[in-house]
């Protein structure tokens, strides 16, 4: 059964799709899939499930592609939606493994920097995790993002081992985070990479499509390059990594290091991944949303 199509309503036009994601909303019904909005502010407020989900008349299985929720606020949303008839195709356990690092880091561990992570944001905990990368550069993060547009203030650490220099990045890293920190703070050893990231789709398992990342959706991608097989990707192999994660619809990021191998950048839910622009919403729906049924 072809899922329905979850999309944020516009704020302003609570019946219409979000703008960001009017052209995958659009591209869904010439699909011939339905689509129906939920308010997102709604959603993302504790106890406002019920709220976001009060104009959905459709039920069956769905597909959410819309802005980020913390895991918490998806799974209440999940509720809401199974009160409706609609049961979402990402269920809430494993939403929370692709969005949050420490639920996917250790299958995709020989392919992605060596991370460390705390629970909370205590000092001492952070100490511990530092002592584990040891020294050298590291890059901050917490369990669901970076900021790395505040790379030297907030992101980039340039010894681990230096305990002062490295709590003031963790600590401007928080204070920029707010309310949206996530877990606790992650340490991922500094690699070196060269050009931009690419982006790759993964349904059930099988990569589905190779896109341009959306910070930069102008560098396309290799055209040879096969993630499912390629074979500058390190022991272990990335296609039997994420197919072992038995998640049903994720993003993988992918960065060329400086010794030419791919390496994972990051794993993410694919419903909350942004399409780059450089792809048109037609071919994005073509190629994911009718194998996610």
């Amino acid at each position: 059964m072809t899922p329905l199509l979850l999309v944020p309503s516009d704020p302003l036009r609570p019946r219409r799709p979000d703008e960001h994601f009017a052209a995958e909303a659009a591209a869904a019904r010439e699909a011939g899939i339905a689509v129906t909005v939920i308010d997102h502010d709604a959603a993302a407020r504790a106890g406002g499930a019920d709220l976001a989900v009060s104009n959905v008349r459709v039920q069956g299985p769905a597909i959410y592609r819309g802005w980020m929720l913390h895991a918490d606020r998806y799974a209440a949303l999940e509720r809401s939606l199974a009160d409706r008839g609609v049961v979402l195709r990402t269920a809430a356990d494993q939403y929370r493994q692709a969005h949050e690092l420490p639920g996917w880091y250790e299958a995709l561990a020989a392919i992605t920097p060596e991370s460390v992570w705390t629970v909370g944001d205590e000092r001492d905990a952070f100490d511990k995790a530092r002592a584990q990368l040891g020294e050298g550069p590291a890059v901050l993060r917490d369990y669901t993002k970076s900021m790395k547009h505040y790379w030297h203030e907030a992101a980039y650490v340039p010894d681990v081992a230096d305990g002062d220099a490295a709590w003031r990045v963790a600590s401007r890293f928080r204070e920029l985070r707010g309310d949206d920190f996530t877990g606790g703070f992650v340490l991922r050893r500094f690699e070196s990479f060269t050009g931009a990231e690419v982006r790759t789709w993964w349904v059930d398992g099988g990569c589905r499509l190779v896109t341009a990342h959306p910070d930069s959706p102008g560098a396309l991608p290799p055209a040879d390059l096969d993630p499912a097989g390629a074979a500058s990707l390190d022991a272990g192999g990335l296609a039997a990594a994420v197919r072992g994660l038995g998640l049903p619809f994720v993003t993988v990021d992918l960065a060329l290091r400086d010794d030419d191998r791919w390496r994972v950048i990051e794993l993410g839910d694919g419903q909350v991944s942004d399409r780059p622009t450089s792809i048109p919403a037609e071919t994005f729906i073509e190629a994911l949303i009718p194998h996610a049924g």
